[in-house]
């Protein structure tokens, strides 16, 4: 598959990340599973995450999330602020 084209898993992660932080400048969700989606990385750069600790971003990241990981393997989760 080419690499512009997300799977139909990676799309939907995609779009709930999107609803959940209106204010993420960067969102990358890629199905390392080999397309299963049973198993994501995800990205994200966003204002939201200011001020909080790695584990309070990774949290609201789960929490926004919640749905979707029922039916996922595993979850790898990169979070930053964007840079002033």
């Amino acid at each position: 598959r080419s690499f512009t084209s997300q799977t139909d898993g990676e799309a939907r992660v995609t779009r709930v990340l999107r609803e959940k932080f209106p204010r993420a400048s960067a969102i990358k969700v890629v199905d390392i599973s080999g397309g299963c989606g049973a198993m994501y990385e995800i990205h994200i750069e966003s204002e939201e995450f200011r001020e909080k600790r790695t584990v309070q971003q990774h949290q609201m990241v789960n929490q926004a999330l919640s749905e979707e990981i029922k039916s996922m393997h595993g979850l790898r989760i990169f979070t930053s602020t964007p840079k002033p």
